[in-house]
């Protein structure tokens, strides 16, 4: 029997959430944090599906299997008292910005009912990163005043401040990067083909999304213009913000690249050090205006050519 959801290199923070729920005290609210593409929302679901009633064998009680009723109804989002949150399409079939508060009262509402199978009713807000102001006020609501047998799971990439008041009421669980050999198994096991490990620092998420034709594409026009600074031509600059702006994995592999680069320019020269600096302060303040693919290509990009000395 294979599990539906199989996890690698998490078992200490599954048995630290299994001893949590043995004790009879289990906090309402968890927070799963670390850095995106290691494994937190298949954490979060296998921890959800086990407080629902899903059941792998004794030696890996969160793996339950795909044909396990419980996990099943999960899987296929038929289960009564499991609600995951993520952002919704807007009318153009593109994802909106962010987790709206108009879906946070949705979530909040769910809680307010009895589990319909009589046992828990579990939330998962994929993720903490994609609520704005309002829709991260709102969650407090339910988070201040938990009803009984709720159980929500916060997943935290840790790209955007948390509301202090947010985290106060959480239970955090931290989970880490996969070792080398971790990591190797996870590809394995999706069938990734080629070398990662070193390249994505433990992050298989990571390493299968910038696998991407539009990520690998984002990550050579950052190189090319990388290769051309001071003084890269016009169509260097419209090639790489039109490959950085495509979609959000493609700007973020882009802005990576950009830094890995700056990074290691900055060892051979210190002074680069400066540039480095300039463009993370950018690359927050571009976080923080919650721009869409292209804009936020457009900015970095100018922002790049400003701080290596093109005018």
């Amino acid at each position: 029997m294979s599990a539906a959801l199989p996890l690698i290199g998490h078992g200490e923070a599954e048995h630290a959430f299994a001893s949590a729920a043995a004790s009879g005290r289990m906090h309402h609210a968890w927070m799963i944090e670390g850095p995106s593409g290691i494994g937190k929302a298949r954490f979060a679901m296998r921890c959800a599906a086990w407080l629902l009633g899903a059941r792998g064998p004794v030696d890996a009680p969160f793996g339950a299997a795909a044909d396990d009723p419980v996990m099943s109804r999960c899987l296929s989002g038929g289960h009564p008292d499991l609600r995951i949150l993520t952002r919704e399409l807007n009318d153009k079939g593109k994802l909106k910005q962010d987790i709206t508060i108009e879906q946070i009262r949705t979530f909040n509402e769910f809680f307010t009912y009895r589990p319909a199978l009589g046992g828990w009713r579990v939330g998962i807000v994929d993720s903490l990163d994609e609520l704005n102001r309002n829709s991260a006020n709102a969650i407090l609501k339910t988070l201040e005043e938990p009803p009984k047998a709720a159980i929500m799971f916060l997943i935290n990439h840790g790209s955007r401040p948390v509301l202090p008041t947010i985290r106060s009421r959480c239970r955090t669980l931290r989970l880490h990067p996969l070792s080398d050999e971790n990591m190797q198994a996870v590809l394995k096991q999706e069938g990734f083909q080629g070398e990662a490990s070193h390249i994505h620092h433990g992050r298989p998420g990571l390493a299968v999304e910038r696998s991407l034709e539009t990520c690998r594409i984002a990550a050579n026009a950052a190189r090319t213009l990388m290769k051309s600074l001071p003084r890269p031509n016009d169509a260097i600059v419209t090639r790489a913000i039109q490959a950085a702006g495509a979609d959000a994995s493609a700007f973020a592999a882009f802005r990576d690249e950009v830094l890995s680069k700056l990074a290691e320019k900055a060892v051979e020269a210190p002074p680069q050090a400066r540039t480095w600096l300039s463009l993370a302060k950018l690359i927050g303040e571009i976080d923080e205006l919650n721009m869409d693919p292209e804009q936020a290509a457009a900015k970095l990009i100018s922002g790049l050519l400003s701080a290596s000395g093109r005018h």
